[in-house]
C-alpha cells in the first residue's frame, strides 16, 4: 500500500500565489498528522488527493499507477470527511448514510451492515432516526466520520475530525482512528495537536505550501531537546525578552514572579531558567514561527 505525491504544485492568481509548492511525500499504512496554520496548504493537499482539485504540476500515484488513469477505481479507495458540515437537514442520520452509500455504489446488504456498525461506532444509535437539523455540531461531526468510512476506504482523509466533540467523544474517535489505521493510509488534518500526539506514525508540518518538517513524534520532540524553558522573572525581565524578540509560548503567574515558557536554542539569560521537556505544541510553534 503506497500513495506517492510527486512534486505537487498548485497556484492561484495566475501563478502568483502558491497554495502548494513542490510537495513530495510517500505514504504507507498508518496515521499521518497534517499540521499547519490556516492557509498553509493543508486543504489544497487533501483536495488534490481526493481529486476535487487538479494540480498545476506533479503527479499522485497509487501503488505506482497515476490516479488520473484509474478513474472510478481510485475513487472507490477514498473516504473523505470534510470540515464543513453541509448536510441534508431534513434527512435522518440513517437516511443520510443510506444516501451516501448509494452514491458510493454499495450493494444493499453491504450498505445495511456498514451503516449499522458505523452508527454504533460513532455513538449515534439514539439519534439515527432523528432529523439532522436537530443534531448538535458534535453529532454532525460523527455522522461525517461515519459516511467517510462506509466503503471501508484504503485512503482516509479527515479534516478536523474531532472539532466540536467533547473530551470523551474525542478520545473515543481518536482511539477508533488508531484501531483502523493499520490497514489504511489515514491523513488527519487538525489544530488539536493532542489528537495526533499518540496515534500519528508521522507528522507533516506545512508552511506556505511547503513541507518544512516531517518525522515521528518522538523524533521531532528530540529535535527540540534543550530548547524549551520555564523562566521565572519579573516584569522588567519580561520586557527584555519582548524587546529581544525571543518567543514566549505561555505566561502564568507564580506568586510575585512571572513564569514564561520560552523556546530558545540556548539557556535564557534573564530570570531563573529551568529546562523542561518539549511537547508537540512546542514543535509546531517552533517550525511554524520559522525559529529554526
Amino acid at each position: 500500500m503506497e500513495l506517492t505525491l510527486n512534486h505537487l504544485s498548485k497556484s492561484y492568481d495566475g501563478g502568483k500565489t502558491f497554495a502548494l509548492n513542490d510537495f513530495t511525500k510517500t505514504l504507507h499504512s498508518g496515521v499521518y498528522g497534517l499540521l499547519g496554520a490556516n492557509g498553509a496548504g493543508k486543504s489544497t493537499l487533501m483536495n488534490l488527493i481526493t481529486q476535487n482539485l487538479k494540480s498545476d504540476s506533479g503527479t499522485i500515484c497509487w501503488n505506482g499507477k497515476e490516479i488520473d488513469s484509474m478513474g472510478k477505481d481510485y475513487r472507490a479507495l477514498l473516504g473523505y470527511m470534510p470540515q464543513q458540515q453541509n448536510l441534508y437537514d431534513n434527512f435522518t442520520g440513517e437516511e443520510f448514510l443510506w444516501y451516501m452509500a448509494s452514491l458510493k455504489g454499495l450493494k444493499k446488504k453491504q450498505a445495511g451492515e456498514r451503516i449499522k456498525s458505523l452508527i454504533k461506532t460513532v455513538n449515534l444509535e439514539k439519534a439515527q432516526f432523528k432529523r439532522i437539523h436537530t443534531y448538535s455540531g458534535g453529532m454532525k461531526q460523527r455522522l461525517l466520520i461515519a459516511q467517510a468510512l462506509l466503503n471501508d476506504p484504503s485512503i482516509l482523509i479527515m479534516d478536523e475530525p474531532t472539532a466540536g466533540l467533547d473530551p470523551k467523544e474525542r478520545i473515543r474517535i481518536r482511539n477508533f482512528i488508531s484501531e483502523i489505521a493499520s490497514g489504511k493510509i489515514v491523513i488527519l488534518a487538525t489544530h488539536v495537536i493532542s489528537d495526533i500526539e499518540f496515534i500519528a506514525k508521522e507528522i507533516l508540518l506545512i508552511r506556505q505550501g511547503e513541507l518544512i518538517q516531517q518525522g515521528e513524534p518522538k523524533e521531532l520532540l528530540e529535535n527540540l531537546s534543550g530548547m524549551v524553558w520555564n523562566v521565572y522573572m519579573n516584569e522588567s525581565e519580561w520586557k527584555q525578552y519582548e524587546e529581544a524578540g525571543i518567543r514566549i509560548v505561555n505566561l502564568t503567574y507564580a506568586g510575585e514572579k512571572i513564569c514564561a515558557r520560552i523556546l530558545n536554542p540556548s539557556k535564557p539569560e534573564w530570570g531563573i531558567a529551568e529546562e523542561i521537556q518539549p511537547t508537540l505544541e512546542d514543535v509546531y510553534l517552533y517550525y511554524e514561527s520559522n525559529l529554526q
